[in-house]
């Protein structure tokens, strides 16, 4: 397990970090720890969650993911 901290585009308000926190819990694998308006920090599986999953599922959402650290 290991601990990330995304970068998020195109969050404005609390309705968008609850999109946010829904999509990347549905990913599985992800433990989401907080979510933040352009900012989410999780918890990931390293051996079954890759980057373009991640970026996918906030995709998904309607944002863009713009950095990991």
């Amino acid at each position: 397990m290991k601990s990330r901290e995304l970068q998020i585009d195109g969050m404005s308000c609390n309705h968008c970090v609850m999109h946010v926190r829904k999509a990347l819990a549905g990913v599985e694998g992800v433990t989401v720890n907080d979510v933040q308006i352009g900012k989410a920090r999780l918890t990931v599986d390293e051996a079954r969650v890759t980057n373009d999953m991640l970026s996918t599922a906030i995709e998904r959402a309607g944002y863009r993911l713009v950095g990991i650290r």
